[in-house]
């Protein structure tokens, strides 16, 4: 079995957003979708800053101006705009749709590796994808809920599968920026480039108030946890996934987050782990295993 750098900072960047996710859901109960997202992002750009000073010093790389438009460009639309209409769309159909419309996520971006990186996918790997796609799909289907039918369903829809084919886009577009400059620094670029973005969101939408801290009580160290585990860590090895290995395989493995949550659930917030889902988890777990074969 091979677990090179890419393919293991996939899987942990799977886990670290999994942990995040566990810790949104007890802080969206406090912030609106939109201040959470954006107050997150913020706090990840000020854990940016010293991190890249330390590790790469205050000399600028040699970015060309297409690299960073490119990854300015890349955190606009992959979390500026991409996150937000996610959200929208969680409002819309619930995290179990949300969940399943996800797995769209990795054919994306591999057909996108293939029209633009010119990437290919093994035989092996092309049937790691399909277990890790079927897990995911068995683990993260929802359950049926007679009467309870979101209002807008096709609207969801359509706003989930754009907030995942611009994620896809996104990612793609600075592969090869990952690939010649430095990780952090085009990871700081990128979140200047997302908050940004989600300012001209705001504005358009006129919800410019929402950027700011609530005045009332913050749960500011769970924030912290969560910006730290599940967008800090989880975004630095998600992007280290890209760089040092094929976009498609990266976006494969990322799937398993799923299933990480899932079991974290389970263990952490003591929700259910039913037989499906442990079928699901097997399922995952046998794809990632048959992804990495030599």
């Amino acid at each position: 079995m091979h677990l090179g750098l890419g393919e293991l900072c996939s899987l942990l960047s799977a886990l670290a957003w999994a942990v995040g996710v566990i810790l949104y859901r007890q802080l969206g109960a406090r912030l609106p979708p939109l201040q959470l997202n954006f107050l997150k992002n913020g706090l990840v750009l000020l854990m940016l800053l010293p991190a890249i000073v330390l590790l790469h010093g205050t000399t600028l790389p040699s970015f060309s101006a297409l690299q960073i438009g490119l990854a300015l460009a890349s955190g606009a639309i992959g979390i500026g705009i991409a996150d937000t209409l996610y959200f929208r769309a969680l409002n819309e159909l619930g995290a179990g749709r949300m969940g399943v419309l996800g797995n769209f996520y990795s054919p994306f971006v591999i057909v996108l590796g293939y029209l633009v990186l010119d990437e290919r996918l093994s035989a092996t790997q092309l049937g790691g994808f399909v277990l890790v796609s079927i897990g995911v799909l068995v683990a993260a289907w929802p359950k049926a809920a007679p009467g309870a039918k979101p209002a807008h369903l096709f609207r969801g829809l359509a706003l989930g599968l754009l907030s995942v084919g611009l994620m896809a886009i996104a990612i793609v577009m600075v592969k090869r920026v990952l690939e010649a400059q430095p990780l952090l620094w085009v990871t700081g670029v990128r979140m200047v480039g997302a908050l940004a973005g989600m300012v001209l969101v705001a504005a358009l939408t006129r919800q410019l108030a929402l950027l700011h801290p609530p005045t009332e009580a913050m749960p500011w160290r769970r924030l912290v946890l969560a910006a730290f585990v599940g967008q800090f860590l989880a975004m630095i090895l998600w992007l280290a996934g890209y760089k040092y290995t094929q976009a498609s395989v990266a976006a494969i493995l990322n799937e398993t987050a799923s299933v990480f949550i899932l079991v974290l659930a389970a263990f952490w917030l003591k929700e259910p782990l039913t037989r499906r889902g442990l079928a699901g988890v097997a399922l995952t777990l046998t794809g990632v295993v048959v992804m990495l074969l030599p």
